[in-house]
């Protein structure tokens, strides 16, 4: 008697993933680890959680450090290469609209519970995953700002950033961000209206940034002599 085909579903499950097929899969699994239970966990439980054995765990990552690289340029690095860099510098359009369209595309992108658990968890662990990031925000998107914000004003161009205007690009960007940790962390009420959020934290930024920047040092008081 011949024996039945065994039925598509099982069929399904014996289907051979291809290497990078994979790798983006244990990606993806341990991106999904990593935002539920933190960084301290060993590769024992983290191979427990992908279906594996370690063996095959370690065949794609030698460590848990490797595997957390590749989690933080899969969901860091790649999504900011999305063509920001032409938008923000595009100096045919108003500087307003180009930050308006930049954050709306930006928080789209790291308002997840997942991103924001994954950031928050590799800072409390000490992981270099925030460095890193902070680096990338830093030299890729405000001092970018920076200096497209100097043209707006009229000011002249300088090579690097003053410590002065990072940290207002700081505070505006960090800002931004604490909307999405208050909305997806602590779930807290917000604003519903995301662009209109972003609009105002822009309108503060830019009508503060040229009179900053642009406003002379205080004279220094000259000593007062004692008299008699």
């Amino acid at each position: 008697m011949s024996r039945k085909p065994p039925p598509k579903r099982a069929r399904a499950k014996q289907k051979r993933l291809s290497p990078d097929d994979r790798r983006r899969e244990f990606v993806a699994k341990a991106t999904e680890f990593f935002s539920e239970e933190g960084f301290g966990g060993g590769t024992r439980d983290l191979a427990r959680r992908l279906g594996v054995t370690q063996p095959l765990l370690y065949r794609y990552f030698p460590s848990k450090d490797d595997l957390i690289k590749e989690v933080y340029r899969t969901v860091y690095l790649e999504p900011l290469d999305t063509g920001w860099e032409k938008l923000l510098t595009d100096r045919s359009r108003p500087i307003r609209d180009r930050l308006q369209e930049f954050y709306n595309a930006y928080t789209d992108v790291i308002f997840t519970r997942k991103w924001l658990r994954i950031y928050l968890y590799s800072g409390l662990k000490g992981l270099d995953i925030n460095r890193w990031y902070v680096g990338v925000v830093q030299d890729k998107i405000l001092a970018r700002i920076i200096r497209e914000c100097r043209h707006e004003a009229g000011l002249p161009a300088q090579s690097k950033p003053s410590a002065s205007e990072i940290e207002m690009a700081w505070v505006f960007h960090s800002g931004i961000f604490y909307y999405g940790v208050r909305k997806y962390i602590y779930e807290s009420p917000v604003l519903e209206d995301k662009a209109r959020m972003i609009g105002d934290a822009l309108d503060v930024f830019l009508a503060g940034f040229g009179r900053v920047i642009a406003a002379p040092a205080a004279p220094k008081c000259a000593p007062v002599k004692a008299i008699g």
